[in-house]
């Protein structure tokens, strides 16, 4: 006989878990199925990893370039060994505190494969049985899953998705990234770090597309600091596995390249996961890239089915999974709530660090809006300089007749950490001015953000009169 539950919530990501507890926090009974790991792709395999990771990179290259600063240092190295089992350290904590929080809410955990056979009745299989549930209401969140490029066979060895680029057992000596977006030039970067000779081909025109150039331009010219080479608006056509490692023929604007690595990372974008979940069998309507289409409560053309996170498409980012899950449980418990993208924060964590909040230059104008636009550099920044880290700056885009902020971008140290006085600005509705008036301590980074803002209004104290 088939179960019956309130509340079904496929997938434990950071959307799924999240719906789960919310639900649980209601007084809903929920059953949280996942074929994994709690967690899910972000905290076991993608974002908790890499920037367990990236912090050691930053790391090693900090120390590489203290000397500058005064403080010499021999024989440094890294035990990839032991920084691996540091990093997975770190994952199993987090995922026995999803576990906790998980049985704390009321929400019980079902392992297993979930496929629908209707609207309203699925099979879970684990490996030593099957289990039938019949839902009243199901949450989709099964997250995304890179995307192969023909000709270039994954293997998990040489040929590689960045699950397998965050577990090597030993650093490789030289990498060839396929994709300039966020994932291929975080990992990229990381590795060129620790070491390793690393080249990124990219397809279209620009790295991390979609972004603004100036943004952009910044993590360019420190990429080529680290050595680390980039082709745009380039092709790869063909690769050649031998046991001596890999070499990828590439066609760039400049004519042919044969790109020779130990390792290669395909990074080339990512497309809903739905093997195995039967989703045709509900009649949940897809877009043509087969992501699954909702409104800003979650709901999908089928009333009683919601999806949320990677799974209903762009942008890819753990913490709008979670507020989309919480926006989906309080949906499904009658209470007034749908989800809002205005102060949606983007952190990429490249060399610098890139986060931007609301619209951009771009995007304001493409909506018609007037604006003006404030700027404030980390060379001007005292703290920035006491640290060694003065790449970058502050941009605050503000509406040109209210000073309404609208969007703010930074590339620059601790950008991830920056930019969430400027969501929170965003979501209260605050002005330029607003941020200007408000006394940051000093010397510290987010006074950049202060001198962005008084630089809407061309005042800012500590940049020359424009």
């Amino acid at each position: 006989m088939a179960r019956k539950v309130k509340a079904v919530v496929i997938g434990a990501g950071p959307g799924g878990y999240v719906a789960a507890i919310r639900l649980g926090q209601l007084g809903i009974e929920t059953l949280l199925v996942e074929r994994d790991r709690l967690g899910g792709e972000c905290l076991n395999y993608g974002c908790i990893p890499s920037k367990a990771l990236i912090s050691v990179g930053n790391l090693v290259r900090k120390v590489q370039q203290a000397e500058r600063m005064g403080v010499k240092i021999k024989g440094l190295d890294v035990d990839v060994k032991k920084l691996q089992t540091w990093k997975q350290g770190v994952v199993d904590r987090l995922v026995k505190g999803v576990e906790r929080l998980t049985q704390a809410a009321g929400a019980e955990v079902l392992y297993g494969e979930a496929t629908f056979e209707s609207r309203s009745r699925l099979k879970v299989t684990s490996k030593d049985a099957e289990e039938w549930v019949e839902p009243q209401d199901v949450i989709i969140a099964t997250g995304s899953e890179a995307i192969p490029l023909k000709g270039l066979d994954w293997d998990g060895k040489q040929v590689l998705f960045a699950k397998e680029a965050l577990e090597l057992p030993k650093l490789p000596a030289s990498m060839t990234v396929i994709g300039g977006g966020i994932t291929g030039l975080e990992v990229g970067t990381m590795y060129a770090k620790l070491g390793t000779q690393v080249v990124v081909v990219e397809l279209l025109d620009q790295l991390l597309p979609g972004l603004s150039k100036d943004l952009v331009s910044v993590v360019e010219r420190s990429l080529k600091r680290l050595g680390v080479p980039f082709y745009l608006k380039s092709r790869a056509t063909k690769l050649k596995k031998t046991k001596e490692g890999l070499t990828l023929e590439v066609e760039t604007p400049k004519g042919k390249e044969s790109l020779k690595s130990e390792v290669l990372l395909i990074s080339a974008g990512r497309r809903p996961r739905l093997g195995g979940l039967a989703i045709e069998k509900t009649g949940v309507e897809q877009d043509e890239t087969g992501f699954i289409r909702v409104n800003r409560r979650m709901e999908t053309n089928v009333r009683g089915i919601y999806a949320i996170g990677d799974v209903v498409g762009v942008p890819f980012l753990a913490h709008k999974a979670s507020k989309e899950g919480i926006v989906a449980a309080e949906v499904i418990a009658g209470l007034p709530s749908e989800a809002d993208y205005r102060a949606m924060p983007a952190a990429i964590f490249t060399d610098p660090e890139i986060a931007t909040v609301g619209l951009s230059e771009d995007g304001a104008k493409a909506e018609g809006i007037p604006i003006q636009v404030g700027k404030f550099p980390f060379l001007a920044s005292g703290r920035a300089l006491t640290a060694g880290e003065a790449n970058g700056f502050v941009k605050v885009i503000a509406e040109e007749d209210t000073g309404l902020v609208l969007g703010v971008e930074i590339v620059g140290p601790h950008a991830s950490d920056l930019i969430s006085e400027a969501a929170l600005a965003i979501e209260m509705g605050a002005v330029a001015e607003d941020i200007a008036l408000t006394v940051h301590p000093h010397p510290t980074l987010p006074e950049s953000l202060m001198g962005a803002a008084e630089d809407v209004e061309g005042r800012a104290i500590h940049l020359p009169k424009k």
